[in-house]
Order: structure tokens, then sequence, then C-alpha cells
């Protein structure tokens, strides 16, 4: 109760600050981490996320029991209205057998959603859209890779959705049926260099038997116009599971609307152990288009601001900040 508190006080906070947003010229995509980007697919987008995982669990204390399968990430994303919502449908399937050594040891094959959920996100604050002034200087690489104290300021977005649970799902605590609330704040920082640092607080199933807060924390690296590295933690604390688990892995740009990804996933506790390597891809259908202003241009437009990041060589990505 004390983190969803903390989150309402936050979203209350941040709901009074100014809004702004904008499309970018490549995929925008959430992957290959698990954290979500502050930032919108843009208007007429519809963007979608897929990575088929193999999964490996061991617990070794007590009831030993070994989990071994495979599953699938996915999401559907669509930038509707405005610039700043997105409507976006995500979830994750698994297949997997488990088995229990005990005196006797015997198998339990087990199918369903982990997790499906419904829900909207919107940016609430962009510290870079009106940035005009931190335009390159095409004479000093030093200049273009100095600290700045600006950067420490984060775009910040919130997010409310629903998850959907079927009955008797082998993934959740006993008794979760029907729908329960989703809520999220997420911000990112552009670092100069080509690093982005990404940060997810959640709360989840709130009001079940399996209200979890979680915290996660991305960190990127775009090292050439094609190629991202990245790292990630992920928290979770709940009466039903807690978890601390870490992702490496990185991004590859086939073209401006289609990116391939890879990670791994792992923990340091047997309670149980986790191991698991995923393939995702991301692709998007772009009908974007600039809004047009009647009035003289003031420097404003989506337009100016388009040609302003060109200039930048910069963009609102999480996973792919591959102009930076």
């Amino acid at each position: 109760m004390k983190h969803f508190k903390f989150i309402i006080i936050c979203l209350l906070f941040l709901i009074s600050s100014s809004v702004f947003s904008q499309y970018t010229d490549v995929i925008n995509s959430n992957r290959p981490g698990v954290s979500r980007s502050p930032f919108s697919v843009g208007t007429n987008v519809a963007q979608f996320e897929v990575g088929p995982y193999m999964i490996k669990e061991k617990r070794t204390p007590a009831l030993k029991t070994e989990v071994s399968g495979f599953g699938v990430d996915f999401a559907a994303r669509y930038g509707f209205l405005f610039e700043q919502l997105e409507l976006n449908i995500e979830g994750t399937y698994q297949n997997d057998t488990k088995t229990y050594f005990s005196t006797i040891v015997f198998d339990e094959s087990r199918a369903n959603f982990k997790n499906l959920t419904v829900g909207a996100k919107y940016l609430i604050y962009d510290p870079y859209k009106n940035s005009e002034n931190e335009k390159p200087n095409l004479y000093s690489w030093k200049a273009n890779h100095r600290f700045r104290w600006s950067s420490l300021i984060p775009a910040v977005s919130v997010y409310a959705g629903a998850n959907y649970d079927t009955k008797n799902n082998p993934y959740t605590a006993g008794g979760i049926e029907g729908f329960s609330p989703k809520v999220m704040i997420a911000s990112q920082n552009n670092f100069a260099g080509g690093w982005v640092l990404v940060v997810n607080l959640i709360k989840d199933r709130i009001g079940t038997d399996q209200s979890d807060f979680q915290y996660i924390f991305t960190l990127t690296h775009s090292f050439s116009p094609k190629w991202v590295i990245f790292g990630e933690t992920q928290g979770i604390q709940s009466d039903f599971y807690a978890d601390n688990l870490f992702r490496f892995g990185g991004a590859f740009l086939a073209s401006k609307d289609f990116q391939l990804d890879t990670a791994v996933t792992f923990n340091t506790k047997d309670t149980p152990s986790v191991f698991s390597v995923n393939f995702g891809a991301s692709y998007r259908l772009d009908f974007h288009k600039d809004k047009e202003i009647k009035n003289p241009d003031n420097g404003t437009s989506a337009k100016s601001e388009g040609k302003r990041r060109s200039q930048r060589n910069k963009g609102n990505k999480k996973n792919l900040n591959f102009n930076n």
C-alpha cells in the first residue's frame, strides 16, 4: 500500500507539468528490455513487438522443482488522437513442464498467460521538446559529449491499465480471476554520448493477493547508427513472488521501421534460479503525418521540431537511441 500511495502522489505532482511530445523518424521500441519508454509511437502509427524465449528455472531448497519451457512476449501499440497518447495491449504466454522431485518424481504440464494487460500511456512532460539551443558543435567532439545538467531532467509519462487473469492460472496466486488495475510512472534521461536511462515504477494487480510493486532500471548505449547494447535490473516485491532479475543484450536497427534484438535474463537466488534467452523483433506501420499550422511558423510546429531533431542527431527512444 505504501508503494501505491507513493505512485499516486507522484502522479498528482507530475500531471501539473507542461505537455509535449514528438514522433520519431525511426522505430521507437520498448525492446529488448522489459521497461517502458515514456514516449508514444506517434499518432497513426501501429507498432508490433514480439519476443519468443526459452526459460529454465530450478528451485533447490526444500521442495525441489524444475521448470523448462518456452514462451513469447508480445505487444501492440497505437498512437491515438494526440502525439502524447498511446493505447496498447501487451502480455506474456508461456508453455512449460514443471517437474517435482519428491518421493515420487512427476511432471506437470502448464500453459497460460503470465500476464495480459490493456492500457494507455500519456506523456506529461518532455524536456527535449524545446531544447533547440542544444545544437551540436560542428568543430568540437568534446563539446558535443560534455555533461549537461539539463540532462538530469527526465521525460515523464503515466500509464493506467487493466490486467486480465483466467481462473486457475498456474502462474498467478490462487483465487485471482478477472480484471485488476495496473499503474506506472515511466521516465527517461538522454545523456551525451548515446547513453539513455529509463526508469519504471509499477504497481500491478492492485487489490489482489498478488498485488506487487516493481521497479525497472534500464541503461542503453548506442555506439553506432545501427547497434545498441543495454543492461537492466528488475525488482519484484509481493507476498506471492519476489525476485531481482538482470538482463543484458542488444538490438540492431535493420531499417527505420524494423528492429531485431536479443537478451539473456538471470537472477542470483535459488528460490528459484532463473535463466532465459530471448530473440525479438519490432515492426511499425507508419501512417504518421505532421500537423500543419496555418499561422506563420514560430518554431514550435512538429515540422520545425523534426528539423531541429535532425540537426541535433537525437531521438526520443528508449532502447533504440541510434541517432545519438
